[in-house]
């Protein structure tokens, strides 16, 4: 997993920002038991005390569980997963709909300069049917 972290946010934040797109993503399928706190922190290049604090707060949320002696693993809940992915994607698009008003933009416009990318893009995965 590549992990990129900014100054606008504190790191905790971030991993679990992160680590929540492994997990919808698909880099830490359901069930999979994830790496030690000691490797992740190592891999991300963090304390492992700022890790723990992050996989805590994911434990919170439910989308990971520990079992005393083996470790943490993703949750197996497909439902809550999902519910994750779609409150991830409503965050950036909010935030990408907030800066394209910053630049001068109405939504019509948007959604036209979306469209124009998407057929342009040769991006066929995509439909924008608004």
């Amino acid at each position: 997993m590549l992990w990129q972290f900014s100054g606008d946010a504190p790191i905790y934040s971030q991993l679990i920002e992160q680590i929540k797109v492994g997990i919808v993503s698909g880099v830490f399928p359901p069930g999979e038991r994830l790496p030690s706190v000691r490797d992740l922190a190592t891999e991300a290049g963090v304390n492992p005390n700022t890790m723990q604090r992050a996989l805590t707060e994911l434990e919170r949320d439910g989308l990971v569980y520990s079992q005393r002696t083996a470790g943490r693993f993703v949750t197996e809940d497909k439902a809550m997963i999902e519910t994750a992915k779609r409150a991830l994607a409503e965050r950036h698009i909010t935030a990408f709909l907030d800066a394209m008003t910053r630049l001068g933009y109405q939504r019509e416009e948007v959604i036209n300069m979306l469209r124009q990318e998407i057929t342009e893009g040769g991006n066929g995965d995509v439909s924008l049917a608004v």
